[in-house]
């Protein structure tokens, strides 16, 4: 097969040369309503060809991928004295998988334990190409699945309003939760 970013002869979807040169995460970082702070690793400009791939049946081996290059390699670096709990934004199966379950997953650490099936949209309108108001109008009225863990960590895979983090930390904080900070794959601010 073809690396899908140089076309070059490789045995993954992506080459280690291009994961080296092209993967390296960044940090992004900004704070939506709550004051609560977004850490991305990605501009989405940088890597939109490659998020859209979550829409196709490849998508899962690109999302694999992404989360090994910059939620995994986040995770093996990260300290903190209690057990958190990663929770990944609507984790639903589309496609086939959860694009948010694979990033979730790769957060698995000494101090973070992903957590499936805890955060559920019980609206399906899709934010993508949407407007703020549009986005206003269709709140996700997130359901939340107990936890042991008092720390959460957020994830989804862009921000880009910052609504749907929001609506997620106000449900999980209505559960008494404390949200350390949200994890994204990339930010679309400009």
């Amino acid at each position: 097969m073809k690396c899908l970013l140089c076309e070059r002869l490789s045995l993954a979807h992506i080459c280690s040369t291009c994961k080296d040169e092209f993967l390296q995460p960044s940090i992004y970082k900004r704070k939506i309503l709550n004051n609560i702070e977004v850490i991305s690793f990605y501009k989405y400009q940088d890597i939109k060809d490659l998020i859209h791939t979550k829409h196709t049946d490849l998508g899962y081996y690109i999302y694999t991928i992404l989360a090994h290059c910059a939620f995994k390699k986040f995770a093996d670096e990260f300290i903190f004295n209690e057990d958190i709990a990663a929770i990944a934004i609507d984790d639903r199966a589309k496609n086939g998988y959860a694009h948010t379950a694979i990033l979730n997953k790769a957060l698995k650490s000494r101090y973070i334990t992903p957590l499936t099936c805890r955060l559920r949209s019980t609206n399906h309108v899709t934010y993508s190409s949407k407007t703020y108001e549009e986005r206003l109008k269709n709140p996700r009225n997130f359901k939340v699945k107990n936890f042991q863990q008092q720390n959460a960590i957020l994830v989804d895979d862009i921000i880009t309003t910052g609504l749907t983090l929001t609506q997620g930390c106000n449900a999980l904080q209505k559960e008494s939760k404390d949200i350390l900070f949200c994890l994204t794959l990339a930010d679309a601010q400009e």
